[in-house]
């Protein structure tokens, strides 16, 4: 994505707020609104192209091999904008396995699917790292929080919140294992 030159000194602008928060010009806030919204857009318009391209890839796959110049195109094309090769893209890649670009292109994509097969893999055995939930911030509780929302007092003031158990509190000390008793023999 590219930015011209009035969109770069708006992004300034907007990060020189985000750093450090004073009073904005009305004028300063509808140019970053203008700018989020042409963000959008392009980002609207680059998710309509990949699936058009994604569209124009199936229809090439389609009509192999008659089409297998513009099909080999627009996988190379469509690999270098991060396409994982998928196994209708493969099936396809062996039956033009007798030209030097298909075959080219089949070993590409095998070890293209071979390396994102082997990193899905690790991610179900390690887990995927999702962000914790900021549950912190002000009002941010749910009404399925197992605290549940705060009932307000006697006087229509919401409770004061509780305060947070102590580390001691939820994890307790370990206690010293007791040592082994000391075994005597008996003389007999």
């Amino acid at each position: 994505m590219a930015f011209s030159a009035d969109e770069l000194r708006v992004l300034r602008r907007a990060l020189a707020i985000a750093l450090n928060p004073t009073p904005v010009a009305e004028e300063d806030v509808q140019d970053c609104l203008r700018l989020a919204e042409s963000v959008d857009e392009a980002i609207r318009e680059a998710d309509r192209l990949r699936a058009f391209l994604l569209a124009d890839l199936a229809r090439y796959r389609d009509a192999l091999p008659g089409a297998a110049g513009g099909y080999t195109e627009l996988l190379q094309d469509a690999l270098a904008a991060g396409y994982e090769p998928r196994a209708e893209d493969l099936a396809a890649l062996r039956t033009l396995r007798t030209t030097a670009t298909g075959d080219a292109l089949l070993r590409r994509c095998r070890a293209l699917a071979e390396q994102a097969l082997r990193t899905r893999l690790a991610g179900q055995v390690i887990g995927p790292r999702r962000r914790p939930r900021l549950l912190a911030l002000p009002g941010s509780r749910r009404a399925n929080d197992p605290a549940g929302p705060r009932k307000p007092s006697p006087g229509g003031n919401p409770a004061p919140p509780q305060p947070a158990p102590k580390p001691s509190e939820v994890f307790p000390p370990r206690r010293k294992p007791a040592p082994p008793p000391e075994r005597r023999a008996v003389a007999g």
